[in-house]
């Protein structure tokens, strides 16, 4: 049994758009410590979501992608008597945010052969109209889970 729980930081909201959301997900983004070029990237993707759809904010269409690939459940291995059986758990609140980050940023990463920040902006329009790859992989966790239902009894 562990005996401390990680103490959570208080992030401190990003300069222009005033949200810790947008900060984790410059963090996300962020390698090597480079959090300007982070952020440059990050705000160049909203400014190409800015131009695209030009009756939204920009800072809508990234909470609703958000929340569009938030996964309610996922699996994980639980041995139980010499199997390992993949057992379907809720996933908490800020599990989902880093889970949907992680998607988001991967995805967008993996799109060689054009600029991070319009990588990062055809993801999120993608995630703000339900397709796309990071939603796919939200489905298919949901898929999974589904899948697995019979194991829930595992759950502890």
């Amino acid at each position: 049994m562990r005996r401390h729980k990680a103490v959570k930081r208080q992030l401190t909201p990003d300069v222009k758009y005033n949200s810790e959301l947008v900060a984790r997900l410059i963090n996300t983004i962020m390698g090597r410590g480079k959090k300007a070029t982070a952020q440059k990237i990050v705000y160049g993707a909203f400014d190409v979501v800015k131009q695209k759809k030009k009756d939204l904010e920009p800072l809508e269409v990234f909470l609703q992608a958000l929340e569009n690939i938030k996964p309610r459940l996922e699996v994980k291995s639980r041995r139980v008597g010499g199997a390992t059986y993949q057992v379907p758990i809720e996933v908490d609140n800020s599990r989902q945010v880093a889970l949907a980050l992680r998607w988001l940023t991967g995805y967008a990463q993996s799109k060689k052969g054009q600029p991070m920040k319009d990588a990062l902006a055809s993801e999120l329009l993608d995630a703000f109209d339900n397709t796309g790859s990071a939603v796919k992989k939200k489905e298919d966790t949901h898929k999974m889970a589904a899948a697995n239902k019979a194991f829930a009894h595992y759950r502890w």
